[in-house]
């Protein structure tokens, strides 16, 4: 084997492997940092064996024994060194000598349960947002450092910074590697979704950059879900994100142009969408529904996303149910972006001027002055009505407030449309 395959060999194997080495070692040593490192080096082992000795048949396991002893050693030296300051001048007891051999079984137990107290120590709470989000594609989705800054195009010592203070609060807050329990979980499984779906409409709609989708966010964003619906088959809400992710990304063929610019829902060419996606979301979404309970609001997405899925044109399209939906979601998860999407909802359904009317009420709501899809959905109305040159003003507005420059160019060449015909009113 040359040198590149063995790198290919560790970089596939650290993809598939590292979230369950890490969370194997985390158990042992208690810190998801050292964890981090004993993986990373039981990884340059491999980088130094392999190109010799080939890959072994189960790379997986080769690296969690690597790891584990190497773990082993460590609380050994640890357990040693407590014990000689607790006991100078005393022989070591028969308590630590049976101690130790337990760890090769602590060591092996279910690892599912491991990955699980991973995902909810990489989202906890203590920790902002966006760390959360960072710590998690490092070491749930086994991203590298690059990788991550790539993604979110932020700067590598800026991502490596607040990986690093990442771990060091959860060392300092000495947070339990621990899957938590009753009123606990559900708070920590809302934290976890926030950070999934983060993530995931990252990709889904860029924010900034030169490109309208970051696919691989998205597909990064959808592997964890679908792991964390493995790991917590009861929980609906992990059972709806996933849903709500898998029929979104089955649009992304058919939302960008061959030159990158985006395409409007109701302009894509269903044709090219992609429709095994779109099976295992409303699987996933009846897996949810089915579970009982009142529904929350990524599942309500996701039935709003079903709603999409189902209609073969878009003038097939639920819009009463859409909206419908969108009122129950203002209700469980009331927010002024519920809201604009209900008014569009309702522009469908009724009538630009019943839209118009419930856009208009949002002009004025603080946390919707800088969102450019408020003068974007409104100038989309306002020009259905015949109202271009408010309509042009307001798509400028748009684009000015964006700072992704494919939905920039996008929003200005609406603008310049707006000018193709004369207004009716004038």
């Amino acid at each position: 084997m040359t040198n590149n395959d063995a790198h290919r060999a560790i970089d596939a194997v650290c993809r598939i492997e590292s979230a369950k080495l890490i969370a194997g070692l985390t158990r042992i040593v208690r810190d998801v940092g050292l964890a981090e490192e004993l993986a990373q080096d039981a990884l340059l082992l491999a980088l130094e064996k392999w190109p010799e000795t080939g890959v072994p048949d189960k790379p997986g396991a080769w690296l969690m024994a690597t790891a584990k002893h190497r773990a082993i050693d460590l609380v050994r030296r640890r357990s040693l060194f407590e014990r000689k300051q607790q006991e100078i001048g005393r022989e070591m007891d028969d308590r630590y000598a049976s101690a130790v051999p337990d760890l090769h079984d602590v060591i092996d137990d279910d690892i599912g349960d491991d990955l699980l107290r991973l995902v909810f120590i990489s989202c906890h709470p203590v920790l902002s947002t966006e760390a959360r989000a960072a710590l998690t594609l490092r070491l749930v989705g086994g991203l590298t450092t690059d990788e991550i800054a790539r993604a979110f195009l932020t700067p590598v010592p800026t991502i490596a910074q607040r990986i690093v203070r990442a771990k060091k609060t959860l060392s300092d807050a000495k947070v339990p590697f621990e899957v938590p329990r009753g009123e606990a979980r559900a708070a920590r499984v809302s934290s976890v979704l926030e950070v999934l779906y983060l993530i995931f409409n990252e990709g889904y709609s860029a924010t900034a950059g030169d490109d309208w989708m970051r696919p691989a966010l998205c597909e990064d964003a959808m592997r964890l879900g679908r792991i964390l619906a493995g790991l917590a088959p009861e929980e609906p809400e992990v059972h709806g994100l996933l849903a709500l992710m898998e029929i979104q990304a089955s649009r992304a063929n058919a939302r960008v142009g061959p030159g990158g610019a985006p395409i409007l829902l109701l302009d894509q060419n269903r044709a090219r969408w992609d429709h095994l996606l779109i099976s295992r979301g409303l699987a996933a979404l009846a897996r949810a529904e089915s579970l009982g309970g009142a529904l929350g609001p990524y599942t309500l997405q996701a039935a709003i996303a079903a709603c999409h899925a189902r209609a073969r044109t878009g003038a097939e399209t639920e819009w009463t149910r859409i909206a419908a939906l969108y009122a129950a979601l203002a209700q469980v998860a009331p927010s002024p972006v519920v809201e604009l999407n209900r008014a569009v909802a309702v522009s469908m359904a009724l009538g630009p001027a019943a839209g118009l009317e419930l856009v208009d009420r949002l002009v004025t709501e603080p946390a919707l002055r800088d969102y450019h899809l408020l003068p974007s959905a409104r100038g989309d109305l306002l020009r259905k009505l015949g109202r271009r040159p408010e309509a042009r003003s307001e798509f400028e507005r748009a684009a000015a407030l964006t700072r992704n420059v494919r939905e920039r160019d996008f929003l200005l060449e609406r603008a310049a449309e707006c000018d193709d015909a004369p207004d009716p009113l004038a």
